[in-house]
């Protein structure tokens, strides 16, 4: 019996029909890629779910209470909790308070080493043995000269941070004090310590805004550094509107205009 001649087939791997499907069932053509508008389907579906789950994040306990209506009663309950908690933190954190005003032999005990923390407990290694690293502390420093309108401005932001961020602490000491023949025009100068480093220094108000800056420009300092998260929820308390910005120009101008010469 003779073989029945053989004919060369051209086939459409891509092609959606029945014949492609029993040869892709034997091995004889590749299984055909994922469609990538499907793909791209099921990732903006993840993305939607992932963003209706994650609805409540940025809200505080005020915006919680005002969605009982509109939210599931569990899942609410749910993020309570984590702003109590998250709030709980904080206070067990907040041990200062106030702007501590030194003089230069208490500048190592309370800058550098208050700085450097204190041990702070993560997980065990494989020998079970317990690691530690060292939890450190955020300390902004003022070099500071009372004749100098940026000075004083700076000295007002410190009392106004050192209570809206109590876990944060606040030094000043004369510039003069803590630098012999330091000089006038490097004043206000800034320093911010943490894990007994300087991690940012900065002369004069220039890079927050100079004569205008205000605590949102200083707050927005303390993300960059790292001192505080983005999404601390006590940076959506800022307010700092033309009025109140006119009144502060007023009140430090005023010192400015009756100093002693």
């Amino acid at each position: 019996m003779q073989n029945e001649p053989m004919f060369q087939v051209q086939v459409d791997e891509n092609e959606d029909s029945e014949w492609n499907d029993i040869l892709r069932s034997k091995g004889v053509i590749p299984e055909r890629p994922p469609s990538p508008t499907a793909q791209l389907e099921e990732a903006l579906e993840e993305a939607i779910v992932k963003q209706y789950e994650n609805r409540l994040e940025d809200k505080d306990l005020s915006d919680l209470e005002e969605l009982e209506d509109e939210e599931d009663e569990d899942f609410l309950e749910f993020y309570k909790m984590k702003r109590l908690n998250e709030i709980k933190q904080l206070q067990s954190k907040s041990k200062f308070g106030t702007v501590f005003h030194i003089n230069k032999p208490e500048y190592n005990k309370e800058v550098t080493l208050a700085s450097g923390g204190k041990d702070k407990t993560i997980e065990e290694d494989q020998d079970g043995d317990l690691k530690s690293e060292k939890e450190g502390t955020y300390v902004f420093v003022h070099l500071s000269i009372e004749s100098k309108l940026q000075s004083r401005i700076l000295s007002h932001i410190f009392q106004l941070a050192s209570k809206k961020f109590p876990d944060i602490k606040f030094v000043e000491i004369p510039a003069n004090r803590a630098i012999e023949n330091y000089p006038d025009i490097n004043c206000p100068t800034l320093l911010v310590y943490y894990k007994g480093d300087v991690v940012k220094n900065m002369i004069t108000l220039l890079e927050l805004g100079g004569n205008n800056t205000t605590l949102k420009d200083f707050e927005e300092l303390m993300v960059r550094v790292k001192a505080l998260d983005e999404k601390d929820s006590r940076l959506i308390m800022n307010q700092d509107d033309e009025e109140s910005r006119e009144q502060r120009h007023l009140k430090f101008d005023k010192k400015e205009k009756y100093k002693i010469i």
